[in-house]
This record gives structure tokens, sequence and C-alpha cells, in this order.
């Protein structure tokens, strides 16, 4: 997802419609509130689907390449490394972040959920390498539809988990809906409580 994109995203979706009229943006089929995804990779869109254009888009190389069913796994990886140097060059100034694979711009990228919005991180070349290195994991990332989404609880062990792409939307929004004063309040510290432990709910656990 290009910085635009999720700056478009930053500057506040429309009204959600009600689940009722929620329609595949393919076909138009009523979705349910739950519903599948796929992505655009030359526009950087999230498009919301029923399950059979969804399984239009699973095979590799679905048209042409351009479009990408988002994998609907959940994984819980302990033994996450990642010191408290490396966290200082990624210049993340929070306890809570993702990572992905771009395919558009060719490297990884890093954003963390702000009251604006996401915020990508520029961090210096070499850290995302290192990363790798310490944590394998990483290079089991789908480019493009899936994530690595790193966070801490206050006086806790950092958490990590894979998850879809669509997840890390969904923790922005939630996160600038919520958001309260300077440090973001009681509500919107509720707001991401409840979405990790769903997070948690639906992962298997990894190595």
């Amino acid at each position: 997802m290009t910085l635009g994109a999720l700056k478009r995203f930053a500057q506040g979706p429309p009204p959600p419609p009600r689940p009722e009229d929620e329609r595949c943006e393919m076909c138009a089929t009523p979705l349910e509130p739950t519903h599948s995804h796929v992505v655009n990779i030359e526009t950087r869109r999230l498009v919301c689907t029923c399950r059979a254009c969804y399984f239009l888009f699973v095979p590799q190389g679905a048209a042409a390449g351009k479009m990408r069913a988002v994998p609907e796994r959940y994984r819980r990886h302990g033994g996450f490394r990642l010191d408290e140097s490396t966290w200082a060059e990624l210049q993340i100034p929070v306890r809570t972040a993702f990572f992905f694979k771009n395919s558009h711009l060719g490297k990884a990228v890093a954003f963390y959920p702000s009251p604006a919005g996401a915020t990508e991180s520029q961090f210096a070349t070499g850290v995302w390498e290192d990363l790798l290195a310490k944590n394998p994991v990483l290079a089991d990332l789908e480019s493009d539809v899936e994530a690595v989404l790193v966070h801490a609880r206050r006086g806790e062990p950092l958490e990590c988990f894979l998850v879809p792409i669509n997840a890390c939307y969904e923790l922005v929004g939630r996160v600038r809906l919520h958001w309260r004063g300077f440090d973001g309040g009681a509500e919107a510290r509720a707001a991401m409580d409840a979405f990790f432990a769903l997070v948690d709910e639906r992962s298997e656990v990894g190595a």
C-alpha cells in the first residue's frame, strides 16, 4: 500500500453502510459484515468481495497478476526479535506498527497507527534486512496482501502476528475513530485492546 493510498484512507472513510446494504464491489452480491477482500496491485485499492469473486483471484497470476486475493490466515509468532536499538532505527514513536512488502515499490514498508491515520516510518537502509535475518517469519509474508503486526502493551513483551492487510486498515480506523487528547485516552486504548484480543483469538500459533 503506497503512502498516498494510506493517506487517503487516513483522511476518513465515508460512513459505513448498513450490513444489509453492503455489496460485492465486483458483482453487487450482498455481503456479510465479515467478508473477503482483493487488492488491486496497481492502484493499491482494497476491494470488498463475495466468496465467488474472491476465489477468482486466488490462483497465482489471476488477472495478469494485477489483482490478488487477500489471504485469511492469522498467526501468532512467539520469540519475535526486535530490540530497542532496532526499534529506535525504525523511528516509530509508539509501540504498535505493521510491516509489509510492497511489490510496486520493490521494498518493505512500515506504518504505525496515529490520530491522523496511518503514518509511514522512514527507516534506514539495512534495518529491514537485519529484521529478516533475526526473524525468518518475515520472509513468509505474501507481498501486498499480508503484514507483520507488532504490538506491546504497557509493561508487557512485544507481540507479533502475521495478519491479512485489511486487519491493519481496521486497526488504523479504530485508532483514528477513538483517539482523544494527547495520548489517545482510555477509549482508544480499550479499542486497541479489543482489536488485539480478536486478532489473538483468530490466530494459530506459529514458530
